[in-house]
């Protein structure tokens, strides 16, 4: 028969026993959960690599607006010329680059002249006067000069040859001329610079074109063309070289270059894009732009 001193040393080994399984459980549960931490701790950071690495976690890219600009416009200080006048800016984007457009413009000297602009290869010259138009910006404006290379100078509101809009633009079409070319007068075939019927900007300085533009009624050939070609005239030619005929006077300057006559353009408009309009002839080859204009 056990005695009682055995019977209690089985129940302490028994309880030990006990605790031992306790402890030995208790730590594979940590184990367990340690080693599933880790796994999703693992899991997370590949993920998160992955993210990174496919660029989850860039900021959003700021857009590259220019890329998508027609046309940039350059702000002109109105304070430091006070022949500039305000009437806004037109869009940069979604204009109208094939094409052309139709321009008339009506004057107190006869029947009505239209022109066509070129939207192909003149869109912000274009886009410019539509803009100018739709705010009523050459009405009842005068064709201040009758230059030296035939042509009538309009689109100044001032009169002075320094008025414009508070923005400029570049040159876009400007006329190319071989490179031999030793004078001003054309080689036999070789048409001239500027057709009469031609429209142009024209700009002080060149380059920095706004509102005022040039209507050739007779034929002018340079070696170094200055004056962006943007269309030609459709209807009203004869109105046009009837202008020009006119005697000319002192323009205040010393300049004999104004006419004598009033020369009043009493509404410009513009019309609508017409994309199965075949455009005006080119007479350059690629644009070119100038760095000191918008």
């Amino acid at each position: 028969m056990a005695s009682s001193r055995d019977r209690q040393r089985k129940l302490a080994r028994a309880k030990l026993d006990r605790q031992l399984a306790r402890r030995a459980a208790s730590t594979r549960r940590r184990r367990q959960i340690q080693a599933g931490v880790g796994a999703a701790l693992i899991l997370v950071l590949v993920v998160a690599g992955s993210a990174w690495a496919l660029g989850a976690f860039d900021s959003d890219p700021k857009q590259n607006t220019a890329a998508e600009d027609t046309c940039l416009w350059t702000p002109q200080d109105a304070t430091a010329n006070t022949n500039l006048k305000d009437v806004g800016t037109p869009a940069t984007k979604d204009l109208p680059t094939e094409g052309t457009r139709a321009m008339t413009v009506t004057t107190n000297q006869g029947a009505p002249i239209t022109a066509e602009l070129n939207l192909t290869n003149s869109p912000c010259a274009a886009a410019s006067i539509a803009h100018l138009a739709s705010r009523s910006f050459y009405d009842n404006t005068k064709c201040h000069e009758i230059t030296a290379e035939g042509a009538l100078r309009c689109g100044d509101p001032s009169g002075t040859g320094l008025g414009g809009p508070t923005y400029s633009f570049y040159d876009e079409e400007l006329p190319t001329v071989p490179s031999a070319s030793p004078s001003a007068s054309p080689a036999p075939g070789q048409p001239p610079t500027y057709p009469k019927g031609t429209v142009t900007m024209v700009s002080n300085p060149p380059g920095s074109n706004g509102s005022q533009f040039l209507i050739f009624f007779k034929d002018f050939t340079t070696a170094d063309p200055k004056y962006p070609v943007i269309g030609r005239v459709t209807g009203g030619l004869d109105v046009v070289e009837k202008i020009g005929a006119l005697p000319t006077v002192d323009n205040g300057t010393g300049a004999k270059v104004k006419p004598s006559t009033d020369v009043t353009i009493q509404s410009l408009t513009v019309g609508e894009p017409v994309t199965g309009a075949a455009p005006a002839p080119s007479t350059s080859g690629t644009p070119a732009s100038s760095p000191s204009a918008g």
